[in-house]
Parts: structure tokens; C-alpha cells; sequence
């Protein structure tokens, strides 16, 4: 999944992504380097990622 693909999956911002998923526990995986890196997420991590909030929002 690319950076917009999540962005657009989880209705948050390109910038938001590029800035807080890291910090929010989604694990970027960088592909190429410098200006040309291409950065995507594993959708099974993305979804288990969804799940965990959901179940602490419920608590």
C-alpha cells in the first residue's frame, strides 16, 4: 500500500502520513533512496494496526 493508498484508507492527510504513521506504530518500509524514495505499508500490518485501535477505544 502506498502512502496515498493509506492516506486515503485511513481519511487522514499525505503529510499526516509522512509525519505521524511512523509514530503511531505503522512501520514505513522505504523503498530506493533519497528524493526518489518510494515509502509503503504492509496492508495486513495497516489492518492489524486498525484492529488495535479499535479494541483500545473500546476498553
Amino acid at each position: 500500500m502506498t502512502a496515498k493508498e493509506l492516506a486515503e484508507h485511513l481519511n487522514m492527510s499525505l503529510a499526516w502520513v509522512y509525519r505521524e504513521a511512523e509514530r503511531s506504530g505503522l512501520t514505513p518500509y522505504k523503498f530506493g533512496s533519497g528524493r526518489n524514495a518510494k515509502i509503503q505499508f504492509k496492508v495486513s500490518e495497516v489492518q492489524t494496526w486498525i484492529g488495535q485501535l479499535r479494541l483500545a477505544s473500546a476498553a
